[in-house]
C-alpha cells in the first residue's frame, strides 16, 4: 500500500472549497486499500476582517464584480451537482468570519476528526445556513467530533488560539497561496482549484510516482 499526504488549504465559507474537498474525498474513497491517505487541513480566510454578524454575500459580490450574483451562483451550483452535492447558495446569505472554525479544525487534527469536522462545518454553513462564528453553533457542530462545549468555548475565546490561527493563515500567504482550494500532494505536487475528479486522480498518481521528500539531516 502506498502512502499519500494531502495538504488542503481552504476556508469553510468558500463553496469551491466545499466542492474540491468533496471531490478529493470521493477520489480517495474510490482508491480503497491502494493508498493510505492522510489529509491535513490548513486555514485560509477569504474575509479575515468580517464582523461577527457576517457580511451580506449578494451585496458584497455585486459591489465587487458589478454583476448579478445569481449568475455566479448558477455555475458553482452546477459544479456541485456534478459531484453529487446539492448546493443552493441562496440559502446562506451571509459570510461569517472563520477564525474560530479554523481554530477548532487545528485542534481536531490530533483527535483524528479533522476531515469529518471540515465536512460538518461546510454543511452547517452552506446547507443549514448557520452562523459558524457563533460559539454555541460551533459547540453543536463540533460535539460529534471529540469536543466538549467547554473546550469549544475556551478555544474560541482564547486570544492565544486566535493568534496562532492567524499566524497559520499568514504562512499560507507567505508561501504564495493566493486562492483556495489549494492542494499539495506528498509535499511535492501542488494543484489549485476544485478540479474535476479525473484531474485529482492524475495528480495523485503523479505524486505517488515521485521520489519521496528526504528529511534534512542535522549537522554533527
Amino acid at each position: 500500500m502506498k502512502s499519500l499526504t494531502v495538504d488542503v488549504f481552504s476556508d469553510v465559507v468558500c463553496p469551491w472549497c466545499y466542492i474540491g474537498s468533496g471531490r478529493l474525498t470521493k477520489v480517495l474513497s474510490a482508491m480503497g486499500d491502494e493508498v493510505r491517505a492522510t489529509v491535513r487541513y490548513h486555514p485560509f480566510m477569504l474575509e479575515p476582517d468580517a464582523p461577527l454578524e457576517g457580511v451580506d454575500i449578494p451585496e458584497m459580490l455585486a459591489k465587487k464584480y458589478g454583476a448579478d450574483p445569481r449568475r455566479m451562483f448558477e455555475s458553482v451550483e452546477a459544479a456541485a451537482r456534478e459531484s453529487g452535492l446539492e448546493l443552493d447558495l441562496s440559502k446562506q446569505p451571509r459570510m461569517y468570519p472563520t477564525a474560530r472554525a479554523h481554530t477548532l479544525m487545528r485542534h481536531a487534527a490530533p483527535k483524528g476528526t479533522q476531515a469529518a469536522l471540515a465536512k460538518a462545518l461546510f454543511q452547517a454553513n452552506f446547507l443549514e445556513a448557520k452562523n459558524i462564528a457563533d460559539v454555541g453553533v460551533l459547540a453543536e457542530v463540533a460535539a460529534p467530533h471529540g469536543f466538549s462545549a467547554d473546550e469549544v468555548r475556551r478555544l474560541c475565546e482564547s486570544e492565544v488560539e486566535a493568534s496562532l490561527t492567524r499566524r497559520e493563515t499568514e504562512f499560507a500567504s507567505r508561501s504564495g497561496i493566493r486562492g483556495v482550494p489549494f492542494f499539495i500532494f506528498n509535499e511535492r505536487l501542488a494543484m489549485s482549484g476544485a478540479q474535476p475528479e479525473d484531474v485529482f486522480r492524475e495528480a495523485i498518481a503523479e505524486a505517488l510516482a515521485m521520489e519521496p521528500v528526504k528529511p534534512v539531516e542535522a549537522e554533527a
